[in-house]
């Protein structure tokens, strides 16, 4: 086992012959294994067939305190879905917690245990549903959520010191592996449910199992791949932007995270992702039985559901898959754009741009569905989604322009307690309007109009938000001291006089063998994705 010296943040400083994109591929393999969690869906329905004799008629009026405890009867949808919830909370909890600790602990360390809490989660997360405890299962998805909210940040403020150049592009492109991880695990998950299932079984707990530790290895993988750079190191070429009109909203100076959220930059920047994550995720929650609901026969070119066949029926259910797969996939690949696009036009710009064309697109959504255009519908959700995925991408980088690279990963983790926020308030929102007006008596096809508008006006008042955020008053700025003694806690004493021009080494033959190790199974993901997306035409 390795020592505490080998996992400490000063014996993880790069050498001469280090080269920075080696990094990108150690972030994303932590990033691809995480965003398994929205795929968690594959596991609803095997989960609510564990028992295979169990009795319906003792078990019809189960009230969800007896779920917690059963082993003798089935449970329902709602009793496991509240997993992905856990998840998602836990991710924002822990990154807010213990964020600041990462920052001194280096990324290696951090970054093994984001692996043994979510590996070994997995694994014990199936034995928890082998034994069929629900309250173990609830229990055990914590200890999953922490390791998510360790695994989501951690390769932040490494990728954004590597890369000072292409904040937006870095950071994009690893937290395009969360947003890019169903792609590859649901399919994964659907395949070895298929081969360890039979016979009644549905393989549910081997298959947590088996992606447990498969996770772990590729987590491991990825934080002993990490290397951070040199005290004072810069690209080659590169000088910081000046402080001119032009570059005022890339701060010169630092904010330690104690002061950090004490400026009301931090808190309207957290209303900037939190209402764009709201409008997002409950679209990407009701994705399909939002089409479905909309166009209906429509899809099929029938008028209406009567006269559908049964073939017909199937095609419609394939279609809003199909959907589901193409939001996933313009979800990652949304996330390395818009954020690589940040760096040209500036963050600020950036999300002026994503919530005026999401408000438009939001406004303009019921009145496609009135028309009948399901084609346009289809595109403009795609293209809300990856404005999703952009905002959650771009942040980072705008959060080191405002408050400066030395804290930005424990920054970032006391931020994205927005995304645990929106992560209930999305879906429940959209799920509980939409309830509201067919138990009123609205059609299917228009109880999601109202909503939409909804949805603009938040993505207005995040617009708001943004107008809002300026560069940071200087009474919050750290001093010399204080950056001092943040060095030292963080043992980084590696200035040099050459750190400037260390670590440029060549890619060779383990940066290819390392992007192949991330880049096949994604590749192999949006293959598969394709296919379904093929249904809908």
């Amino acid at each position: 086992m390795a020592d505490a010296s080998f996992l400490s943040r000063d014996n993880t400083v790069a050498g001469p012959d280090f080269n920075r994109w080696l990094v990108p591929p150690a972030a994303l393999g932590i990033h691809l294994s995480i965003g398994m969690a929205y795929g968690f869906s594959v596991f609803w329905l095997p989960m609510t067939r564990l028992v295979i004799n169990a009795d319906p008629a003792a078990c019809a009026a189960q009230s969800f305190g007896q779920a917690l405890f059963t082993s003798t009867c089935n449970w329902s949808v709602p009793d496991v879905t509240p997993i992905f919830a856990i998840f998602i909370a836990l991710l924002g909890i822990s990154a807010a917690i213990w964020g600041g600790w990462l920052e001194h602990a280096g990324p290696r360390k951090a970054g093994l245990i984001s692996a043994l809490c979510w590996g070994g989660g997995l694994v014990l997360l199936g034995i928890a549903v082998r034994i069929h405890q629900l309250w173990l299962v609830y229990v055990v998805s914590v200890l999953c959520g922490t390791g998510q909210g360790l695994g989501y940040i951690t390769p932040v403020s490494t990728l954004i010191k590597w890369f000072p150049d292409r904040r937006g592009m870095a950071t994009g492109l690893a937290i395009m592996g969360y947003g890019g991880g169903a792609m590859i695990g649901a399919p994964l998950a659907v395949w070895l449910m298929a081969e360890f299932g039979g016979n009644g079984a549905t393989g549910v707990t081997e298959t947590l199992i088996a992606m447990g530790v498969i996770y772990f290895i590729f987590m491991a993988g990825g934080a002993l791949g990490f290397r951070v750079s040199p005290d004072g190191w810069r690209p080659a070429g590169w000088t910081p932007p000046d402080s001119g009109k032009a570059n005022a909203m890339i701060t010169q100076h630092n904010v330690l995270l104690d002061q950090a959220w004490k400026t009301p930059q931090f808190w309207l920047i957290w209303g900037v992702l939190c209402l764009n994550v709201t409008a997002g995720i409950g679209i990407l929650a009701m994705a399909s039985p939002m089409l479905q609901d909309v166009f209906g026969a429509k899809l099929v070119g029938v008028d209406t559901i009567a006269a559908l066949t049964t073939a017909q029926k199937a095609a419609i259910v394939a279609a809003a898959a199909g959907m589901v797969g193409l939001l996933s996939l313009f979800n990652a690949l949304g996330r390395i754009f818009w954020a690589s696009l940040s760096d040209k036009i500036g963050r600020k710009n950036l999300y002026y741009t994503i919530f005026i064309v999401g408000i438009v697109i939001y406004a303009l959504l019921p009145t496609w569905g009135h028309l009948g255009l399901p084609v346009l519908f289809v595109l403009s959700v795609c293209i809300l989604l990856s404005m999703y995925g952009g905002g959650f991408s771009t942040v980072p980088a705008y959060l080191a322009d405002i408050f400066g690279t030395q804290m930005v990963g424990a920054i970032h983790g006391r931020l994205i307690t927005s995304w645990s926020v929106a992560g209930i308030v999305g879906p429940t929102l959209i799920a509980g309007l939409r309830q509201f007006q067919i138990d009123h008596g609205v059609a299917h096809n228009l109880v999601y109009d109202i909503t939409l508008y909804v949805m603009a006006f938040l993505l207005f008042c995040g617009l708001v938000c943004n107008f809002f955020v300026k560069p940071v008053d200087p009474k919050y700025h750290a001093t010399e001291t204080e950056l001092a003694r943040e060095r030292v806690l963080r043992h980084d004493d590696h200035t040099a006089p050459g750190a400037q021009t260390a670590a440029r080494g060549s890619f060779g033959l383990i940066g290819v063998l390392s992007w192949l190790a991330v880049g096949v199974p994604f590749l192999i993901g949006l293959y598969i994705v394709c296919t379904k997306v093929a249904a809908m035409f």
